[in-house]
């Protein structure tokens, strides 16, 4: 009984919660005197991207039902519930954090393409070398966790980003030094970008923070007047 009353209490809650982003969207999309710029703008794609979901969900329960046979829709409907993530990211309409950490990725996105490059090539490199060390040059004594190159990748990423879940690990002299040798290399290659992106995110929020003094100083004069 309790979980069937916090079942239906959460239900109620999604439902009102969700009645009032619909109600928000509806009228910001009439006040809007431009509806095709309104549509184009990515926060509004956001709330459209966070609404939907729960309307197409409880279309496919009202039509699919329990029935054994639509696996494949209960599969989607649970990918759509999981849609429903985006309401946080509603939240960067209201919070100068979120909007500074967006219009950071979007003047930094070649920054933020050369840094994928560098570790996709050095994951290329990393993980072919301890392939070879570990599983290639003695298959008797082979490490089994480094039977492929792909395997091996989930290694180096770990590795370079210095996080060392421990679940793969080299057990070579060759290739416990090559480990330490990723390591080093992906603080190196981590640290090169992260200098520009973060003047970047600097300057984004004191801009943000600016404007938006600006904008409540423009509301309270015409308040007043």
């Amino acid at each position: 009984m309790p979980q069937l009353r916090g079942a239906v209490l959460q239900e109620i809650i999604e439902a009102i919660c969700i009645g009032w982003f619909t109600a928000e969207c509806i009228v910001r999309f009439i006040v809007s005197k431009n509806k095709c710029e309104f549509v184009k703008r990515p926060l509004n794609i956001i709330d459209l991207l966070a609404i939907t979901p729960y309307y197409i969900s409880v279309l496919m329960t009202v039509f699919t039902g329990e029935n054994s046979q639509l696996q494949r829709a209960g599969v989607t409907l649970r990918v759509l519930r999981m849609m429903r993530i985006f309401w946080v990211i509603k939240l960067a309409r209201h919070f100068i954090g979120l909007q500074t950490l967006g219009l950071t990725l979007k003047r930094c996105y070649r920054e933020m393409v050369m840094l994928l490059v560098f570790i996709c090539v050095a994951m290329a490199i990393f993980s072919a070398l301890s392939q070879l060390l570990e599983h290639g040059l003695d298959l008797e004594t082979s490490n089994k966790d480094f039977a492929s190159i792909p395997a091996a990748c989930w290694w180096v990423i770990i590795s370079m980003t210095t996080v060392g879940y421990g679940d793969m690990y080299p057990i070579t002299v060759p290739g416990r030094i090559l480990g330490g040798v990723c390591v080093v290399s992906g603080i190196v290659l981590l640290a090169l970008p992260i200098t520009f992106i973060y003047h970047s995110f600097v300057q984004c929020y004191h801009e943000l923070k600016f404007r938006s003094a600006r904008y409540s100083r423009t509301l309270s004069a015409e308040f007043l007047n």
